[in-house]
């Protein structure tokens, strides 16, 4: 989850400031209700700005990290000893106090931002592994250039830049990985189709509009109408798109819902909200749909370096002048914006059941969503258990880069949000990516649509035509997803949050 303040306005500010102007001494105040007064012996004056942005990493962190608590001094840390940040990041993830939780920390390069907005410049899909020898895409975003020379959800690849070994070995995944994820502007794939045929493509990377439904549909099952959309990403131009989705649900007279997450690493916090309301009955309008956590730093009015973080916004008296997030109250009430409840957006009011269908690529926003609704209506997991994300992130501008440390966590009305392990599936089974979205005889699909008719679960489903020595071993599902998934895992606030003053 990724906090990303709009606040009340305007514009954040990209205004780099590190610690202080060139120096970044440290104040000898504490930095968090744990700390004790600290003599810097290593912290010495610098304008070397890599060793700025690495002080600046370990600052921030000391003030707002949510494990904050038993952080070393900054001394005892040496932020300036690593060749890198990222190898920064990767010693503060692995610091006892996060007690091995930290699998979130990143830090960027603006991408994250766009990709918010709703607009990518890759190659418009992704892939995954259907056995040890059989390589898919798992799914192609409309108007990308993937989409253009007619790339679809399930096409095998045989080739990739003239690479025929595909299979899920360390030498062969290296090179899928860099032909798919890297910086080329141009792959070239052998792909095989459903009906047989073959065809070769040319993919070339462009910048294109995301658009995060990549199917929508509504089933007869029965007397009931089920309603049933594929959900990638809660970009912040998603709304209206949500919106459009929902109204045709209402029109068909939609009474449950499935709700495609498997891929979708989160995004958008107003989107999730927008999205947990669409879904909620009009009963729970005022009443709590979650609450915000965040380090008690923050909430005793500590975290003192967040008035680096610089923005201009509409001040109570509704004049614009410059703030800067230790401007923000931080404490978990709904007065001082941090407690959030349920307002009914739509006319869809009649769900008795909602199914969502999820893996461990599900994480985030997604799991936001899920965690919502959970005590006010009938909730349903299939697939398999999700990411773990129940802890957030505010974007901080550090020189020209944006630092994403978990600062918070959040709970639903019943007080649950503990889910760093992932959430547990009511009915396990694998992701079919062999067979488009919305086909009925899909796995997951098939599974929502079995207990909608009947109640139950299907016990056994055929399964596809693959020999049992070339199926994906749960380990090697988990080791695949961890390599190939490369797609964004948090939550970005773009709401409106409340000043101080």
């Amino acid at each position: 989850m990724i906090k990303k303040f709009a606040a009340q306005s305007i514009l954040l500010s990209t205004l780099v400031v590190i610690g202080l102007a060139t120096s970044c001494k440290k104040s000898s105040t504490p930095a968090d209700t744990a700390s004790t007064p600290e003599t810097n012996t290593l912290q010495t004056s610098t304008t070397n700005r890599d060793y700025l942005t690495k002080d600046s990493i370990f600052l921030y962190a000391k003030q707002t990290y949510f494990w904050n608590v038993g952080m070393p001094s900054y001394d005892g840390f040496n932020p300036r000893q690593y060749a890198t940040n990222d190898a920064v990041i990767a010693a503060l993830k692995a610091l006892p106090s996060t007690g091995g939780k930290d699998k979130y920390s990143f830090i960027d390069n603006g991408a994250v931002a766009t990709q918010l907005g709703g607009v990518s410049g890759d190659f418009g899909f992704s892939i995954f592994f259907a056995s040890t020898n059989d390589l898919r895409i798992k799914l192609v975003y409309a108007t990308s250039p993937a989409a253009t020379v007619g790339l679809k959800r399930g096409y095998q690849i045989t080739k990739i830049n003239g690479f025929t070994d595909i299979n899920t070995s360390k030498a062969s995944i290296d090179k899928i990985e860099d032909a798919v994820f890297g910086n080329d502007a141009t792959i070239s794939l052998t792909v095989l189709k459903p009906d047989g045929t073959s065809q070769d493509v040319v993919v070339t990377r462009t910048t294109y509009n995301i658009n995060p439904i990549l199917y929508s549909n509504t089933y007869t099952v029965g007397t009931k109408k089920v309603g049933y959309i594929v959900f990638n990403s809660f970009t912040t131009n998603s709304a209206a798109l949500l919106d459009a989705a929902f109204a045709k649900f209402a029109t068909d007279g939609v009474s449950e819902l499935i709700v495609d997450l498997r891929y979708n690493g989160g995004g958008s916090v107003a989107t999730s909200e927008a999205f947990t309301n669409l879904i909620a009955p009009s009963s729970q309008n005022g009443k709590i749909m979650y609450t915000t956590y965040w380090t008690q730093t923050m909430q005793d009015n500590k975290a003192t370096i967040l008035q680096n973080q610089k923005f201009y916004a509409k001040g109570n008296d509704g004049v614009t002048r410059l703030y800067s997030f230790f401007d923000y109250p931080w404490v978990p009430t709904q007065a001082a914006g941090n407690q959030e409840v349920f307002a009914k957006r739509g006319a869809l009011n009649n769900l008795s059941r909602v199914y969502f269908l999820v893996t461990a690529s599900t994480a985030s926003a997604s799991e936001l969503l899920i965690n919502n609704l959970k005590p006010v209506m009938d909730v349903k997991l299939i697939g398999k258990k999700t990411y773990g994300k129940p802890v957030g992130f505010i974007g901080l501008h550090i020189d020209k880069n944006d630092l994403y440390i978990p600062q918070f966590q959040t709970k639903n009305q019943l007080n649950q949000g503990d889910y760093f392990d992932g959430m547990a599936v009511d009915k396990d089974i694998a992701d079919d990516i062999t067979k488009e979205f919305g086909d009925q005889t899909e796995k997951l699909l098939a599974q929502a649509l079995n207990y909608s008719a009947s109640g139950s679960f299907l016990s056994v489903l055929k399964e596809n035509t693959v020999s049992s020595t070339s199926a994906l071993s749960k380990t090697l599902v988990e080791d695949l997803t961890g390599k190939l998934d490369h797609g964004f895992k948090g939550m970005i606030e773009t709401r409106k949050l409340k000043l101080n003053k």
